[in-house]
């Protein structure tokens, strides 16, 4: 029977203290002895999903100011779908430069984050609910998802005129 990929990095983690290696230990710690013992490989797949990741990350914190002064992503991310090889399909992220990017393709990016806006919301929801329904001091968290006075309020000069700071 084949093992599962959780299974064969607990039998990593077994042989390491089989061999006498230094307990309690770090993950870090087994790791290294385990790709000095060429127990364990990166898959060159495993690979370019961390670059790809490490990649995106660094796409995400580029900012750029614009015109009017507002400090903005320069780069987003939108959702897309790539034909594979036999009528199959594939869900990818394809990212934009915001300063030319088409218009149809800013829309998509904007609206995908919005729904990650949404999905986090949703989260923050449901755990206020499961608060206010279980929390044994009978407490009522008051919660508001409608952000147009935090926006307004946000653009707002941290500095005004004619004011000392």
């Amino acid at each position: 029977m084949k093992k599962t990929k959780t299974e064969f990095l607990q039998e990593i983690t077994e042989q390491y203290r089989e061999a006498g290696e230094k307990w309690p230990a770090t993950a870090k710690d087994i790791a290294a002895w385990a790709i000095r013992e060429e127990l364990w490989k990166p898959y060159p797949k495993s690979l370019i999903t961390q670059c790809a990741a490490e990649i995106a990350d660094a796409m995400r914190d580029e900012h750029y100011t614009d015109p009017q002064g507002r400090v903005v992503r320069k780069k987003r991310p939108f959702r897309s779908v790539e034909g594979l090889m036999e009528g199959n399909e594939e869900q990818v992220f394809l990212w934009v430069d915001m300063k030319e990017v088409k218009p149809e393709e800013a829309e998509m990016a904007f609206q995908y984050g919005r729904k990650l806006n949404l999905d986090t919301a949703r989260q923050l929801k449901l755990g206020v609910d499961s608060y206010n329904d279980n929390n044994p001091h009978g407490a009522y968290i008051e919660m508001s998802f409608d952000f147009t006075d935090d926006l307004a309020e946000m653009e707002q000069p941290a500095v005004y005129p004619g004011l000392k700071a």
